[in-house]
């Protein structure tokens, strides 16, 4: 690309509806980021340990398959309508209005229902969204553009336990460092609560970046697939497209919620709540961290290695968290962590728009958002199951093995010499 082309495609990403969609997610993820990673703690206090496994991957799983076919409808809805904004106008509202609720939660089958409305709203605005992403983005950043939402997303996600934890110590003082055990206390409920219901305000200021500034596009198919079709029809998209998702399908399936490395953490150390909100922010530093780059290396590199590279990162992670034993390694592998997100977020989303013409995507986008979270339901509930009945270690290589044997199907199914 020359440097006329780079600034042009820079200018792009930092300005219209890419950087006011990254600000929505933004905002969008601290108000979620308050909440979510502090969730297993919570649980804690409403049901016993035994059962906090189980009840975590039950509501990851359900909430993440439900939101998954409304992705399916939503992507389908924005394209029959040629109208992307009002749907994802609808789903962040619906989140925004869901997700304070989980301060009333007074058993672990509450949380479950908040977290499944708040995964609604997520389903109905994910695919109308990413397909808006894509119809703004030239294709020769289309990448960086994906890496970018998703830099602002994380970036949103070590502001929310950051704010979280100055309101924890509000409550809690020196008791939010330490803990005996991995019970919740009456008084990290108490103040659970509160800092749950604060996180409406965060929430609000994304619902007024979205209504003020992003605009509707209007869908021309002036970017064509990569190799794909000559003609569309209106059932039936690229085989090379099918090949993807189940390879993204049976990564999934070894793909649990990143929920589980937090109850790890807490359980087997028995961290304090500040200890976990520092964990997670590492996480998500690591994230940003990698985020641009790696979306830059997908334009650059091609998004398949990006990809493939990135699955390699995350079976080396799960391995290790297997036969983890100390807390420091547990700490470097949570920096190491974030690489795969780096790597694969960005150029997962753009190589769906590289194999479908911009009047399918949303569509298309539906599909994978579907097929990844439907396999999230037994990736996580069976990870949740194995962890309470063979313990974490067995938990942890199943997810491995199945990354690598998606990580295989890749190579071989999608490689450019593959004739499909």
């Amino acid at each position: 690309m020359h440097d006329g082309s780079k600034k042009n495609g820079l200018k792009t990403v930092l300005s219209g509806n890419v950087l006011m969609l990254g600000v929505v997610s933004f905002f969008t993820d601290i108000s979620s980021e308050m909440i979510y990673p502090l969730l297993p703690v919570f649980f804690t206090g409403l049901v016993s340990v035994s059962s906090a496994a189980i009840y975590i991957g039950l509501m990851e799983g359900v909430a993440e398959s439900v939101s998954s076919l409304l992705k399916i409808w939503s992507g389908r809805l924005s394209d029959a309508t040629g109208k992307r904004k009002p749907v994802v106008l609808f789903g962040y509202g619906v989140s925004t209005v869901a997700r304070p609720l989980m301060a009333l939660a007074m058993a672990g089958w509450h949380v479950i229902a908040f977290r499944f409305l708040d995964r609604v709203g997520k389903g109905i605005r994910t695919s109308a969204r990413d397909a808006l992403i894509s119809d703004s983005a030239d294709i020769r950043v289309r990448g960086l553009a994906f890496s970018f939402h998703r830099a602002m997303d994380h970036a949103g996600a070590v502001i929310g336990p950051v704010l979280a934890t100055g309101i924890l110590y509000a409550f809690l003082g020196h008791g939010l460092w330490s803990r005996e055990d991995a019970l919740a206390s009456p008084e990290e409920i108490r103040a659970l609560r509160w800092l749950f219901g604060i996180a409406l305000i965060p929430g609000l200021a994304a619902m007024a970046a979205l209504l003020g500034k992003v605009k509707e596009i209007p869908q021309k198919n002036n970017s064509p697939a990569v190799g794909t079709l000559t003609d569309c029809p209106s059932l039936r998209l690229p085989k090379r497209f099918y090949l993807y998702l189940a390879s993204v399908t049976v990564f999934t399936l070894g793909n649990s919620s990143d929920l589980f490395l937090i109850f790890f953490a807490r359980t087997r150390f028995h961290l304090g709540m500040g200890h976990v909100i520092g964990l997670w922010v590492l996480l998500h530093i690591s994230k940003i961290v990698f985020s641009v780059p790696g979306g830059m290396l997908s334009d650059r590199w091609g998004r398949r290695p990006a990809i493939v590279t990135g699955w390699g990162v995350y079976i080396l992670v799960y391995a290790g968290m297997a036969f983890l034993s100390e807390l420091w390694c547990l700490w470097g592998l949570l920096a190491l962590y974030g690489l795969y997100y780096g790597l694969t977020e960005g150029a997962e989303r753009a190589l769906v728009a590289d194999y479908v013409p911009c009047e399918y995507r949303g569509r298309a986008y539906g599909l994978y958002h579907g097929a990844v979270g439907l396999a999230a339901l037994p990736a996580s509930f069976l990870f949740g199951v194995f962890w309470a009945e063979l313990g974490p270690r067995i938990a942890f290589m199943t997810g491995a093995g199945l990354a690598a044997v998606a990580t295989g199907m890749m190579v071989v199914f999608l490689s450019g010499k593959q004739k499909i």
